[in-house]
């Protein structure tokens, strides 16, 4: 879904995202992505197998590069979390040990409240294939899972970052029923406005043999009006469908719109008696 703006506001701040040992610089490039869909712009990885920088991390970043270009890498998990002060793991499946267990919401919102309260946060995401060990989860102050089908609930990485991305931003909204934009207002029709619209298709299709036999071409009117009835239609809506019509009445399929002559103008044959 296209929306990339470079008009608009940027936002660019909340918790730091960790990948420890992230496999594949496509998956580095999505989870950027996915950052930059939320707000997030702080992206750390801890020794990332193929190096960095990694050209298909900036390919499959789609634009953001922001948060490409400000990534720092580090070579140990401790030295990646050493200058924040609260830290979420996140994990798939039960760990041994007493840490809270959080959902995303409630979690982002923790997150939220510490960000304005001034504190460095950080989000831990494992390995792409078996995520993190029990001694890197030890290293978070608490956990959060996501409500996932218990049969199958592996993620990919930048689904996961994805999802918390997005519960991060909705978490510093004042509405979650609010969205960026509206449809375009439009004009409820006339009952006048909807009554040429019969009139024209009636007419139209009356010169085309539609109503057939004719002793049936009161009911079929009738049902026709009781079809186009059934919904308030705008004006704009009126116009569209009275172009269609007019369209199908003036052309051809042996005339397209577009030939020489449409089917209303006759052809006259050229005069050649001049010509004698």
């Amino acid at each position: 879904m296209a929306g990339t703006n470079s008009e608009r506001q940027l936002l660019a701040e909340g918790p730091a995202i960790i990948l420890v040992e992230p496999q594949m610089g496509e998956n580095i490039g999505m989870v950027a992505r996915a950052m930059a869909n939320f707000g997030l712009a702080e992206l750390r990885l801890v020794n990332p197998r193929d190096g960095w920088p990694n050209e298909k991390a900036l390919a499959t970043a789609s634009k953001a590069d922001h948060v490409i270009e400000a990534t720092k890498v580090y070579d140990t998990l401790e030295q990646a979390v050493a200058d924040l002060n609260f830290v979420y793991a996140t994990t798939a499946r039960e760990r041994d040990g007493y840490k809270p267990v959080r959902s995303p919401v409630i979690a982002a919102e923790t997150l939220r409240a510490r960000f304005r309260a001034g504190e460095g946060t950080g989000i831990l995401f494992g390995r792409e294939r078996w995520g993190l060990t029990n001694e890197e989860v030890a290293l978070a102050d608490e956990i959060v899972t996501f409500p996932v089908n218990p049969a199958f609930a592996s993620l990919n990485i930048a689904q996961a970052v994805l999802l918390m991305s997005y519960e991060w931003m909705k978490s510093g909204m004042e509405d979650l029923g609010a969205v960026p934009f509206q449809a375009m207002g439009q004009t409820p029709s006339t009952k006048e406005q909807l009554f040429g619209l019969f009139d024209q298709l009636e007419e139209a299709l009356d010169a085309r043999g539609y109503f057939h036999p004719a002793g049936k071409k009161p009911k079929m009117v009738d049902n026709l009006r009781a079809v186009l009835s059934r919904r308030a239609f705008t004006e704009q809506e009126i116009s569209v469908l009275r172009g269609v019509i007019s369209s199908l009445d003036r052309f051809s399929r042996k005339s397209p719109r577009g030939g020489r002559f449409p089917t209303a103008a006759k052809e006259t044959p050229p005069d050649d008696s001049a010509d004698a």
